[in-house]
């Protein structure tokens, strides 16, 4: 058991910002959160005065352990540029635990991150959701996987393909490629559900004594189809990568189309269309701030984005799209602010927000008793470029100690 005593606790719950706080931690959970805990004796107790706590801060989409950090494009993993469609690939498969982006995130206060394929396809795969800290397996590093199915419209895929002079090469064919995927699953869906009302029928009139019932012959199954089911019965989220408004607005009508769950990736003329955005409730993970426009889809990028967004009623989280740069996300979210947005929001867009988009909020993103212990100690608050972080806990395990 163990307890931090004296710390401002920036909870992002409705306990708000707490002074001279106390976290109490037992096995591997946060146990309490207040200003007047009654610490238990057995606790061990560290002190924390001058010292600004916050949960551990997640990246709501990223490509750490897939597109290897320091290795080149040679060895990333994490476009399988050969077929536009591809629901069946699984982060889990290529994700690397020794990657050496790891400690670097561990050290930030990085504890949570999406990452996943890369938006060379239409349906790139499935994400996963990873605590930071190096395991031996990427099983003992998992929280949710799969944890939504990467989709991606723009330039990207319709470059890739139209490169080799295939299907898509323009947004058109982007739009067609991925509702024909839709239909392909609903057809597929359509008939093993025809069959297995046949099975039924007929297990009936065996148990009956039918001898002239006839055991239907069991579909062929296809693997792709078997993992794009889910989110056409609205059992996993798309993750879809557009920038343009144009793209975000085609996103939205194919998902209306189907009854499809879905978040928008990067959203970087939101802005554009943010009163959309909120009166469908669509929520959004915005980024990356920290680069140049490197493609004519991004021309229009604002860091005033995360914010305009955010006062229209836009559940933001704040995303770096990156590897071993996933360790400058409170940067990302620190320059949101100074282009307007709320300190609060950017806070929440990179703890809270993003658990609740990822779906791991019961477990991660604030301060909160029966939570996991996942915290960072900071000299100072995390927007601060002079705060240095003193420690991390994941799990309520320190994992580093400056």
């Amino acid at each position: 058991m163990l307890a931090i005593k004296n710390a401002r606790l920036i909870t992002v719950s409705d306990a708000g910002t707490i002074e001279n706080g106390t976290i109490v931690i037992d096995n591997g959970k946060i146990l309490a959160v207040s200003a007047a805990v009654a610490i238990p004796a057995e606790a061990e107790v560290i002190d924390a005065a001058g010292c600004t706590i916050t949960p551990g801060f997640i990246d709501a989409h990223c490509h750490t352990g897939l597109f290897g950090d320091g290795i080149g494009g040679v060895h990333s993993d994490g476009n399988e540029a050969t077929d536009p469609i591809t629901p069946h690939l699984r982060a889990l498969d290529a994700l690397h635990p020794e990657d050496i982006a790891w400690p670097e995130l561990v050290e930030s206060g990085v504890t949570t991150i999406l990452t996943g394929p890369g938006s060379a396809n239409i349906i790139g795969g499935q994400w996963i959701c990873v605590k930071t800290q190096p395991k031996a397996t990427v099983e003992d590093m998992v929280l949710l996987e799969p944890a939504g199915m990467k989709m991606a419209l723009g330039e990207n895929p319709r470059a890739v393909y139209g490169r080799a002079n295939r299907m898509p090469s323009t947004r058109m064919g982007n739009a067609a490629v991925l509702r024909e995927a839709f239909v392909s699953t609903q057809n597929y869906l359509q008939k093993w559900q025809a069959y297995e009302k046949e099975r039924s029928e007929y297990e009936q009139k065996a148990a009956a004594g039918d001898s002239k019932a006839k055991c239907p012959t069991e579909p062929d199954r296809s693997l792709k189809w078997d993992s794009l089911a889910p989110v056409l019965k609205g059992d996993m989220v798309a993750r879809i990568h557009a920038h343009r408004a144009d793209d975000i607005l085609t996103a939205i009508r194919i998902c209306e189309e189907f009854g499809v769950r879905f978040t928008i990736e990067h959203a970087t003329e939101g802005y554009a269309i943010a009163n959309i955005l909120a009166e469908k409730g669509i929520a959004v993970t915005v980024g990356p701030h920290l680069r140049s426009r490197s493609k004519y889809e991004t021309r229009n990028r604002t860091l005033a984005n995360p914010g305009i967004l955010a006062r229209a009623g836009v559940k933001v989280a704040i995303q770096t799209d990156d590897m071993s740069g996933v360790k400058f996300l409170p940067i990302h979210a620190a320059a949101a602010v100074h282009y307007g947005m709320d300190e609060d929001d950017a806070i929440k867009a990179i703890t809270i927000n993003a658990a609740e988009i990822i779906g791991v909020a019961d477990r991660v993103g604030s301060l909160e008793a029966g939570k996991d212990a996942d915290l960072v100690v900071l000299t100072g608050h995390p927007f601060d470029y002079r705060s240095q972080v003193r420690q991390v806990y994941i799990n309520g395990e320190i994992v580093y100690q400056s």
